[in-house]
């Protein structure tokens, strides 16, 4: 016996891509498929990029240096280290290290209001301190500025501070809910 295996020939193959073709164009040309592929090619898509923006702002100290009081980027606030200085006048304010820690996190604040944030949404912190010995005192100061939920924090000794500063604070904070 003979068996006769099916081998079609070049019209019905031709005819088979023709059908095929029109039948994707059809389902792609209904609301629901359409609707489907928006959504495919949305996923796909990389969120659009914030671009990355300086903050300034007179309610703290100008920078020292070439560097800006805050960068706005990718919904994050990296702010500066601020010391106690104050904005009005540039020095550092009278006192010792709870003086400084106090006006340094007033500062800190300033500059998350002028970014879009604000202390409660700050998720890290890292502390300068001139004498390590210090730090139950800045500790005090700190605990208030931060009663809920208080961001992760990393404290170190720093040789010296700019302007002779006792403590510098840095932030890394989210941008509030519009």
């Amino acid at each position: 016996m003979i068996r006769k295996t099916f081998s079609p020939g070049r019209k019905t193959l031709s005819l088979v891509c023709a059908l095929a073709c029109l039948s994707a164009t059809a389902q792609a040309s209904t609301p629901r498929a359409r609707k489907a592929a928006a959504a495919r090619q949305r996923k796909a898509a990389p969120p659009p990029r914030e671009a990355r923006r300086a903050v300034r702002t007179d309610r703290a100290p100008r920078a020292i240096g070439p560097y800006s009081q805050a960068i706005v980027a990718s919904g994050l606030v990296f702010c500066a280290g601020q010391i106690g200085s104050d904005p009005a006048t540039g020095e550092l304010v009278a006192g010792g290290v709870r003086e400084q820690a106090e006006q340094a996190l007033k500062n800190l604040s300033a500059v998350l209001e002028a970014a879009g944030s604000d202390p409660d949404h700050v998720v890290k912190t890292t502390v300068f301190l001139a004498d390590i010995n210090d730090f139950a005192a800045m500790n005090e100061v700190y605990a208030r500025h931060f009663k809920t939920a208080p961001p992760a924090r990393s404290t170190v000794q720093a040789a010296r501070l700019p302007r002779g500063a006792l403590v510098e604070i840095e932030a890394i904070a989210v941008l509030k809910k519009r």
